[in-house]
């Protein structure tokens, strides 16, 4: 293990690890000089209950139906899809303050927007009674932008302007084309491009990108194909300009330009866009040949191997396009996994959430290499802990805590005696004050080995970016996924209550003929560290 970065604090902790007792659970508590409060706390380390022989308890029908009505559907915990937005809520609430609507855009007066084309001394005095007459032009057609105003109001604004000025300058023609664009005024796109290409020696980038979306709708699709060259000798291409031209050139039925566009998104780590990848389902559906089931195929491997999630849309299309498949019996379902991992629908019981020895091994060597010896460890809550603690212990778990070293001395927010009674529960390691106290979790956890679990409210999303590539950042997740427990509910005195782990991955993934696909469903807000809670069962019959 790579332990020098953290100095002469590794060896001690190494010899914590390495006691007669292989430690089950390994937790750290860092207080700050806050007011004790229970979902403060950040980080706790525990493993699975020992549980008792099933064999000694006599289970009663009551709790079989308890049992049965549990695993009824995934646990909602602080990874699935929207439980950022519920805290969100729940915190908002009590405060008394109503959560803004994330719908809510700012809408351009229509006073200020004219509803039908002006003539030039309409124009002219509307620009005198503007606050900022030097732009008034470009504001204006911003404006008009926004509004969605019909096009020929924006005409007439050019002509105003030429009438004024003898000319219309670049920045304001590049808004009229963004206005051509959104509302698909095709034609007028095509004369944009003649008179701007004649006028201009070079257009930037955003004319460009602007020129790809309009003339991949037209017959002259193939020169945004020239568009995206000339953007690839300034900067990377952005999936929008890939996915305009590939929709495009599917749509003329030129798979093998698309195939490549795509292929080359893949390899600039560029991610397509939903309607990019609808395209080559939506396309199987009146064409697909052996080829072209292989490239659809190939798809689904990218969306597994990226820990892509489709929406709505593209889920259905990739559930029709399959059942479209001539000669193959598909069948598609929506569903909700249960808690088991067995699929309702068609009772595949879904891969698990545990990482295989090679993964693990893989994954513990990356942390080590990554976060660990390439973190800065020397960096400039109290909850009840030693309820946690106990409670834990007296589950047969082994502990260890880690804590900072003014925790034996005692502070305003910190009980000097609750040391002494943790001590009797849990292997104690204390860092010093000005530590950084992630890498040692994270050391601890992955040294004591794959069965080991944390509790902890932080979701290490800068651990996980400091990984090197992108299917280790995957491991982590899915390792944290299957690890990570989160305290949900505490009440002094009463019985404590964790989030539930889940058992299986949620990923695309198929068997022999299966497929499980996760989606995100319409109008639920997914963070990058939420999973879906709804599937796609795709069952072919044979």
């Amino acid at each position: 293990m790579l332990v020098q970065p953290l100095g002469s604090l590794a060896p001690h902790l190494q010899r914590v690890l390495r006691s007669p007792r292989a430690h089950q659970a390994v937790w750290r508590h860092f207080p700050s000089c806050g007011v004790p409060q229970l979902h403060t706390s950040k980080n706790l380390m525990s493993s699975e209950l020992k549980q008792s022989d099933a064999n000694q308890r006599k289970t009663s029908k009551a709790q079989l139906e308890r049992i049965r009505r549990a695993d009824t559907g995934s646990p909602f915990s602080v990874f699935t899809a929207g439980a950022a937005r519920k805290r969100a809520e729940s915190v908002k609430s009590q405060m008394g303050v109503e959560l803004a609507e994330t719908s809510t855009v700012t809408k351009v007066g229509k006073s200020l927007v004219p509803l039908k084309p002006l003539n030039v001394d309409d124009w002219k005095k509307l620009k005198t009674e503007s606050p900022n007459k030097t732009r008034f032009e470009v504001s204006m057609m911003e404006k008009l932008l926004s509004a969605r105003a019909d096009i020929d109001v924006a005409k007439s604004l050019l002509v105003f302007v030429t009438m004024e000025n003898g000319t219309v300058e670049y920045e304001l023609l590049l808004k009229y084309l963004a206005l051509c664009v959104q509302q698909q005024h095709l034609t007028e796109i095509l004369d944009l491009y003649g008179m701007m290409k004649t006028r201009f020696k070079i257009l930037d980038i955003g004319a460009y990108s602007l020129f790809i979306s309009g003339f991949s709708k037209t017959d002259r699709w193939r020169e945004a194909v020239m568009f995206l060259d000339s953007i690839k000798k300034m900067v990377t291409p952005s999936p929008r300009n890939y996915g305009d031209i590939v929709i495009s050139a599917l749509k003329h039925k030129e798979v093998e330009t698309a195939w490549m566009l795509f292929k080359e998104m893949e390899n600039k780590n560029l991610k397509p866009t939903e309607n990019t990848l609808e395209a080559f389902f939506d396309y199987g559906k009146s064409f697909c040949d052996d080829q072209y089931e292989n490239k659809v195929m190939y798809i689904l491997f990218y969306l597994r191997d990226n820990q892509i999630y489709p929406g709505k849309g593209l889920m259905q299309s990739i559930h029709s396009w399959f059942e479209s498949i001539p000669g193959k019996q598909w069948e598609g379902h929506e569903t909700t996994i249960l808690h088991s991992g067995k699929c309702p629908v068609c009772n595949t019981l879904l891969e698990s959430i545990q990482l295989s020895v090679e993964e693990y091994h893989l994954l513990r060597e990356c942390v080590m290499n990554d976060i660990i010896q390439g973190t800065d460890t020397f960096k400039k809550t109290t909850p009840q802990l030693l309820d946690v603690v106990s409670y834990l212990a007296n589950r047969n778990m082994r502990l260890l805590v880690l804590g900072r070293k003014h925790m034996l001395r005692g502070t305003r927010s910190w009980n000097k005696g609750h040391m002494a009674d943790i001590q009797k529960y849990a292997d104690c390691f204390f860092t010093e004050n000005i530590s950084e106290d992630d890498p040692f979790l994270l050391y601890a956890t992955m040294h004591s080995g794959n069965h080991c679990k944390f509790l902890s409210r932080d979701l290490m999303r800068d651990h996980k970016a400091c990984l090197s590539d992108q299917n280790t950042r995957r491991l982590f997740f899915k390792w944290q996924r299957g690890h990570q427990l989160v305290l949900s509910r505490y009440n002094p005195g009463n019985r404590l209550k964790f989030e539930i782990i889940s058992k299986y991955d949620t990923i695309v993934q198929t068997t022999q003929d299966t497929w499980h696909i996760p989606y995100d469903e319409e109008g639920v807000e997914r963070c990058s560290y939420e999973v879906p809670r709804k599937w796609l069962c795709l069952r072919k019959y044979n």
